[in-house]
């Protein structure tokens, strides 16, 4: 099969189209011919060098995709070759074939076209485990978004919109604000010009943000901590800002907040099966009723990679990249 490998770490252009063996799958896990992959920031990390994937899983990067299943492993019983499904994964979409956990494995939802639902798999069980499982969001509670525009962002929009949260979110540009604002947005912070904690506060008469969904790590931890609310709880999912920060415990101790900080790559496999499935049984119905939808902003041909990762570090996009094969 073809497949994108990384030659050695350095820019984009390490990004090289080549003939890799086929995979073959495990007795729990099935052969996704892959139709689309997304592209995610921790892609860009690992062509870098930066962000190794997990011992066992393929070089190639990728972290999710949709396809059609063209094998099966000899424990696997619910699915069946020529199945149209969407996976999540710990490495290697960024190719013709991928071998998948049976856990990771999503059906695609009524009324998504099958190159659409690559963009689900990473955006959808990082919101819900982050904001809902882990954080337990509720209606009428006030969440803070920052990179409202990116994939995840417009994912966590929608869901909490439609559960009746108010959002609030942080973007540069007054087109990436906008965006956020047709989808449900109505706290709106031009981070270039305005401080995210001044705006929140007096949008909420004080109160602050009941959870804060964060991809900036140590630049912005203080301020996360000024503008939670009382029980407030900050989940950090991304460390674009760096990884090391003092923290105020006092702060803490005095609002009784709670930080929670995870990933989706490197969890274990039944770790993984339950966000999956509790992200189907609660995401998809919202999916396939057209009350929720993947925000794409472009697709590319597989074999160009490398342009779609110089949009990807540009930060111009509004949602998800897509890479079809």
């Amino acid at each position: 099969m073809r497949a994108i490998t990384v030659t050695e770490p350095g820019g984009p252009e390490a990004l090289v189209l080549a003939e890799v063996p086929d995979p073959e799958p495990g007795a729990d896990e099935v052969v996704v011919d892959v139709v689309a992959a997304g592209v995610n920031k921790a892609d860009t990390l690992q062509r870098q060098g930066h962000y190794d994937p997990p011992p066992g899983a393929p070089p190639y990067p990728g972290m999710e995709c949709s396809g059609r299943i063209s094998a099966v492993g000899a424990n696997v019983e619910t699915w069946s070759v020529g199945d149209e499904v969407c996976a999540l994964v710990s490495g290697g979409t960024y190719a013709e074939k991928v071998a998948v956990p049976v856990t990771q494995l999503m059906p695609v939802p009524r009324g998504i076209g099958l190159v659409e639902a690559a963009a689900l798999p990473e955006v959808t069980c990082t919101v819900w485990a982050n904001v809902f499982m882990a954080a337990g969001l509720r209606p009428g509670e006030v969440l803070l978004v920052h990179g409202g525009s990116s994939g995840v962002g417009t994912m966590a929009i929608q869901l909490a919109r439609e559960l009746g949260a108010r959002v609030a979110v942080t973007a540069g540009t007054a087109d990436k604000l906008e965006a956020c604002r047709a989808l449900g947005a109505d706290i709106l912070v031009n981070y270039k010009e305005q401080d995210f904690v001044e705006v929140v506060r007096a949008e909420t008469d004080d109160a602050g943000a009941d959870v804060v969904l964060d991809n900036m790590g140590a630049k912005y931890l203080a301020r996360n901590l000024a503008v939670l609310a009382r029980n407030g709880r900050l989940v950090v999912i991304g460390l674009q800002g760096g990884a090391k920060a003092e923290i105020d415990l006092g702060l803490m101790l005095s609002k009784r907040v709670a930080v929670f900080a995870a990933s989706l790559r490197f969890r274990p496999l039944e770790e993984k099966a339950v966000i999956v499935r509790s992200t189907v049984e609660h995401v998809w119905p919202q999916l396939e009723s057209g009350a929720v939808h993947p925000v794409i902003h472009a697709t590319y041909p597989l074999s160009d990679a490398a342009e779609a990762h110089r949009v990807m570090e540009s930060s111009g996009h509004i949602g998800k990249l897509l890479l079809v094969v």
